[in-house]
């Protein structure tokens, strides 16, 4: 079996695993039963150790982290978002957010399947420690953001269940707003701090690469924007006692500017950040 094979194989039986873990999570969510939590938390901890593997083996193929077309991008999203899902899980221990977490990787790996692009190009400039910093940074922020997004969109449908005064489906089996909104709130710290770091290692491997730190290119702008978006979110919830409802509505709405400026950019506008095919 070759290098290429094996790495395939191994995002195939991940992909496998995960979708078991989401399984495991819509079962919790009906039968409120632990031991389903836990089934569907090991798996994508196992999930997540597979996936990891592939993506070593194909950085040993490519000699560089790989990330460089859309197929690439889902498979190293889909890991940053398991690996910071099993952290934040043990963190705060919120069981119910691996039924956001586990369906958002099992989309992102099927899609990356069902993209089939061409292997991009090995290019020396593709390389270096600024390089892979960004996007570690950039990939693990965003997964945290990502979850952030979940955080809100449970809190708002908690919020609903509570005022209409029903113990209704969810709200029996949703935590309590304070829960949410604090892991909301814990996870656009982490996510802000990463993403800002990764911006920063960005304009460093720019100015190596481009002989310049800022170029107007869409992705930087679209970045820009997203960071402003959360700054603005974590400026008021420190000085405006922005909380709860309008926090939620804030880190979904950041969430689908920052899936436009991931996604969107590249497919619709194009610059610096276009893949590298042959």
């Amino acid at each position: 079996m070759t290098l290429e094979n094996a790495s395939h194989t191994l995002f195939v039986i991940s992909t496998a695993v995960y979708a078991a873990s989401m399984a495991a999570y819509i079962t919790y969510l009906f039968k409120q039963k632990d031991e389903f939590q836990n089934y569907g938390f090991l798996l994508i901890c196992l999930g997540a150790a597979l996936h990891f593997a592939g993506i070593c083996i194909t950085t040993i193929i490519m000699g560089t982290l790989p990330a460089y077309n859309l197929e690439q991008t889902l498979y190293i999203a889909a890991l940053s978002l398991s690996g910071t899902f099993i952290v934040l899980n043990q963190k705060f221990n919120l069981k119910i957010l691996g039924l956001f977490a586990s369906p958002l990787i099992v989309i992102m790996m099927s899609v990356a399947f069902m993209v089939n692009e061409t292997p991009p190009v090995k290019a020396s400039f593709l390389k270096g420690f600024w390089l892979v910093s960004h996007i570690v940074m950039i990939f693990t922020g965003e997964a945290a953001l990502a979850l952030a997004c979940g955080s809100g969109i449970l809190y708002l449908i908690q919020e609903k269940a509570i005022k209409e005064k029903k113990r209704g489906f969810f709200y029996k089996r949703l935590p309590s707003l304070d829960l949410l909104d604090n892991t909301s709130y814990h996870s656009v710290i982490i996510g802000f701090t990463m993403l800002t770091v990764g911006l920063i290692t960005g304009l460093v491997y720019a100015k190596n690469v481009w002989g310049t730190f800022w170029s107007w290119d869409p992705k930087e702008i679209w970045s820009a924007v997203t960071w402003l978006i959360y700054a603005a979110l974590l400026h008021g919830r420190l000085t405006s006692g922005w909380r709860g409802r309008k926090s939620a509505i804030m880190t979904i709405l950041g969430f689908g500017v920052l899936l436009f400026t991931l996604f969107g950019v590249n497919l619709l506008i194009g610059g610096h950040h276009q893949p590298f095919t042959k």
